[in-house]
């Protein structure tokens, strides 16, 4: 299916490009999360009548994501868990533990912007985690797991 992207999709393209997608992603994702559109006459003439605002808008987003970013740079966020005398944990660490102690330290992030490259953390140390802020803007920040 050919679809008009409404704003930047990882790995897709660039708001406005026209690109060929499989039927099942453009009608189960991009277009009820509102990232495209299908491409035909009357959808690219309305795309082209308000082609200055999404691009003016996809600019604040992408410098929102930057000041974020800034504000995260070096940011250690240390989390205390019981492990056994080896280091290794009861359980696990992933991104909804990530979110949780972020938001107690007053840097909100949600689920879906934290990565962890490694999988759950399952270990005591330090350990480095990516949040996603935008397509374009990626925060690295350390996260430091102590046995209580």
């Amino acid at each position: 299916m050919e679809i008009i992207l409404l704003e930047k999709v990882r790995n897709v393209g660039n708001l406005g490009d026209r690109v060929q997608v499989s039927n099942g992603y453009a009608r189960n994702y991009l277009v009820p999360q509102g990232k495209a559109v299908q491409a035909n006459r009357s959808n690219v003439a309305a795309f082209e009548m308000k082609r200055a605002e999404l691009e003016a808008a996809a600019i604040a987003s992408l410098a929102a994501a930057q000041a974020r970013a800034e504000q995260l740079a070096g940011f250690t966020l240390r989390i205390e868990v019981q492990a056994g005398d080896e280091g290794k944990l009861y359980g696990s660490i992933s991104v909804r533990e990530i979110a949780e102690a972020m938001a107690k330290t007053g840097k909100t992030v949600e689920k879906r912007e934290v990565s962890l490259p490694g999988g759950p953390i399952r270990q005591t140390g330090e350990f480095p985690v990516n949040l996603l802020l935008h397509t374009d803007v990626v925060a690295p920040i350390t996260v430091t797991v102590v046995a209580v």
